[in-house]
């Protein structure tokens, strides 16, 4: 059954997606025409990308007010599908295959991409960012970790153990109380990891194109958003024939 949160996440998500598809084809464009030799021009492809980090700054801002209301809907998204779901980390992307994709881009020199083009300069300076980003995964995944340990704690465990016996009313009632300030800690936990993890896509995201040059930005949003659109179409089309079957 389908909760509030669920429902207007579902709403927002869909119309997002479709803006970023259009924003895909408007990079696509930018990259293609490859005129950057005016100050114009270059205002231009800095426009662009702005608008396009603001969509995924908006995409943040929309889950995080839902999140405060039903974090677990973010866990267990009905927007996405199977295949999306099962390459999740913690509620999104994992940062860490933004990198791989600018490898994967420069080491097959995709046709047209600016980024099989980053000087060794750009490189140090992706690869320290490569190094720091995986720290804070690990930081992350350690604070996960210590919300998963805490479900055996010694209060949570009191609360099992009781929840079979035999109890009067009033005795039922504050059972109940201390159950849902119980959950409330779980939520808040789980609230916070989610955080953690959208803050490190986002600096993710922000690290990277400080690196790059704006045609570049262009090609790496470009094939981020790509990779996502893609991605959500396979599964989607899996799920269709999966129905059919």
């Amino acid at each position: 059954m389908k909760g509030k949160v669920c429902e207007r996440f579902s709403e927002f998500f869909e119309k997002w997606a479709c803006q970023l598809d259009e924003y895909l084809q408007l990079l696509l464009r930018a990259s293609k025409q490859r005129v950057i030799n005016t100050v114009c021009d270059q205002r231009e492809l800095q426009t662009l990308v702005s608008k396009v980090t603001q969509h995924y700054k908006d995409y943040f801002t929309i889950k995080w007010s839902l999140a405060h209301e039903d974090v677990l809907a973010f866990f267990c998204p009905i927007w996405g599908s199977p295949l999306e779901n099962a390459y999740s980390w913690f509620t999104g992307w994992k940062p860490s295959t933004i990198f791989k994709l600018i490898d994967s881009t420069r080491i097959n020199r995709v046709p047209g991409s600016s980024l099989a083009e980053l000087t060794q300069e750009q490189l140090r300076k992706i690869e320290e960012l490569r190094v720091k980003i995986r720290l804070e995964e690990e930081k992350v995944e350690r604070e996960m970790e210590r919300q998963q340990v805490a479900m055996a704690g010694r209060k949570m465990f009191e609360l099992a153990r009781l929840t079979g016996r035999v109890m009067d009313s009033e005795t039922m009632d504050q059972f109940d109380e201390l159950v849902e300030v119980a959950m409330k800690g779980l939520m808040a936990g789980l609230e916070k990891v989610m955080k953690a993890a959208d803050c490190v896509r986002l600096r993710t995201l922000k690290g990277v194109l400080d690196v790059l040059s704006p045609l570049q930005c262009v090609d790496f949003l470009a094939a981020t958003s790509m990779l996502q659109i893609q991605l959500r179409q396979w599964g989607k089309r899996r799920d269709s024939i999966s129905r059919k079957e």
